[in-house]
């Protein structure tokens, strides 16, 4: 899935000299950090002043609330713990407005240190008397300026999406940036035509794009990549060759190929933060009395759809399938049916520059190089089109964001800031637009019943605001893909007057206070939650256990009802 040009390792490369005597082939990641609106309260991050680097004294406390230093520090942190790996050669991308002090380029070059950057002058015999400077050195850390003096105050604005426009252009380099006459049909995807002093312009196996204000992780990184994997296995697959017949059609299954046809499917984030007692009491109605539970504010449970997708489970050693000639292997896929829709300002940003993905988020974002590759075919095309629709139609359908269902958690993103929940959205511009209607007429029904009368904060936070908490998140998708699949399976013989699921049911949810959930069932969700399935892969995927597949969404037809008769 990476780029097929390795690095240049050299003695006297660039490579060498970030990673001394450790010359050996690494994935390269390139994090591209959109900074716009990083600051202490009306204070511009970059006005303070940053720790010294490696230093030993106290700090003074800073707030999570007031500052995006202790983000930004910790996002290095994190990404210095990956190239300690020996695994990942990392490089940084600081996007900003304008021309920031050299103090901050050190502190952060300071703080990857297994990256390449500037180590504890304390962990050398000589003291780091000999280290260079981070203008005479290869540096992890690349500081880019994307505005000038007249576009410096557009750029500042946050809901101008100048700077999510700017980042997209980074990572994907289209060669009509630098070349307006481009041939669609004589495109090397692989060259990029930026300007080569840019990091970005480099080749890189993998791009993470996100603002400052998300956590990147290890977890995020590995389960991208495995859910990449996984959908780049299913579209090569022999046994998904040949189009599906109109019989075989269930509203849920999606067949991927590598025929034009074929949907293509990129793994995509959403953010969530915590919702706590500090937060808008409406928003602590929503969640019902729990607090300091990950939610989200940008989807709600009418935003995405369930599929399932035949033979997407890759195994060992790179792009490998694990299912062997079984029609009924396979994984469950979060498909997202709307955009994503956040509060202002973000929601006006997406409006200027939509995500690249359809359903996905401009927060945070992923790409391997052959992602990138594909869309930029894309881009080109459409580019090369102008105002000629019919040439656009053949260009292709953009990315559709998607999320195992296996491994739901790991692709809800950490937003630091608690700024966003308890706010009403934009009117017209609310997640479930899709299903505005039936929404309203819910509200009515509500208020025809009496059921919340004098009770107007409460109906308001069921109508106005939207607080989806992760768990429940990964409840309702269980739920849809097992009565999705249970609608197939009763077909013409479904009893219209029964109540909930007749032949297939989830194992975890679908019970009962009367009926506590046995203890695998739990363990097993445990086990999904916290990303394991993934991190467990070749286990989990090699069937010689098959207790927890269905909470790692890779049984297709779940859990069967077992009828019990009433003797008395």
């Amino acid at each position: 899935m990476g780029s097929e040009r390795r690095p240049d390792r050299k003695a006297g490369s660039v490579w060498q000299e970030l990673y001394d005597k450790d010359t050996h082939d690494r994935c390269r990641v390139l994090f591209a950090l959109n900074t716009v609106g990083a600051g202490r309260s009306t204070t511009m991050l970059w006005e303070t002043k940053p720790p010294l680097p490696h230093s030993a004294e106290p700090r003074p406390w800073i707030s999570e609330q007031e500052t995006a230093a202790t983000h930004l520090e910790r996002n290095l942190q994190e990404i210095d713990a990956m190239c300690a790996t020996g695994l990942i050669a990392a490089r940084v991308q600081v996007l900003v407005c304008e021309p920031i002090p050299g103090v901050w380029t050190d502190w952060m070059d300071s703080m990857l240190p297994n990256c390449g950057g500037k180590a504890d002058p304390m962990t050398k015999k000589d003291g780091g008397k000999n280290d260079a400077n981070v203008e005479d050195r290869a540096s992890p850390v690349q500081v880019v300026v994307t505005a000038n003096a007249k576009t410096a105050d557009v750029c500042h604005d946050l809901k101008s999406g100048f700077m999510e426009q700017r980042m997209q252009d980074l990572v994907l380099s289209p060669p009509y940036l630098t070349d307006k006459n481009v041939d669609p049909s004589k495109l090397d995807p692989a060259d990029k035509t930026t300007h080569p002093d840019l990091v970005s312009s480099d080749d890189h196996d993998l791009y993470v794009a996100m603002k400052w204000s998300t956590l990147v992780t290890v977890r995020s990184v590995n389960s991208f990549l495995q859910a990449s994997a996984d959908l780049a296995i299913a579209a090569v697959s022999a046994d998904n060759q040949s189009p599906m017949d109109k019989d075989d059609g269930d509203g849920v299954t999606v067949v991927l190929s590598s025929a034009p046809s074929s949907p293509y499917l990129i793994p995509s984030f959403v953010r969530v933060s915590y919702v706590s007692e500090e937060n808008n009491k409406v928003a602590k109605w929503r969640m019902h009395g729990d607090f300091f539970h990950p939610a989200a504010w940008e989807i709600c449970k009418d935003s995405f759809d369930m599929s399932w997708i035949p033979g997407s489970l890759s195994g060992s050693k790179g792009v490998t399938p694990a299912c062997h000639n079984d029609k009924d292997c396979g994984q469950w896929w979060v498909y997202f049916a709307e955009e994503q829709m956040p509060t202002t300002p973000e929601v006006y940003a997406n409006e200027v520059t939509p995500p690249l993905v359809q359903g996905g988020s401009n927060y945070i974002w992923m790409l391997t190089e052959r992602q990138r590759q594909e869309m930029v075919k894309v881009k080109v095309c459409v580019h090369a089109a102008g105002d000629d629709k019919s040439k656009k139609d053949q260009c292709g359908d953009f990315p559709q964001a998607v999320i195992p269902l296996g491994d739901l958690e790991s692709f809800l993103m950490n937003f630091s800031p608690n700024t966003a929940l308890g706010k009403k959205h934009v009117s017209s511009r609310f997640p479930g637009y899709s299903r505005a209607e039936e929404r309203e007429k819910d509200r009515e029904a509500v208020k025809e019943r009496k059921q919340l009368k004098d009770q107007e904060d409460i109906e308001k936070a069921l109508f106005d605001y939207t607080i989806y908490p992760s768990a429940l998140f990964h409840k309702d998708a269980t739920i849809k893909a097992a009565r999705a699949r249970d609608f197939v399976l009763t077909g013409a013989k479904r009893d219209p007057d029964a109540v909930g699921p007749q032949k297939v049911k989830s194992s975890y949810y679908d019970v009962t206070i009367t009926k506590p959930r046995e203890a695998t069932s739990a363990w097993c969700q445990a086990i999904s939650r916290k990303g394991l399935c993934t991190l467990y892969a070749d286990y989990f995927r090699s069937f010689v256990d098959d207790s927890c597949l269905e909470a790692c969404g890779m049984r297709k037809n779940w859990s069967k009802i077992e009828r019990v008769t009433d003797e008395l």
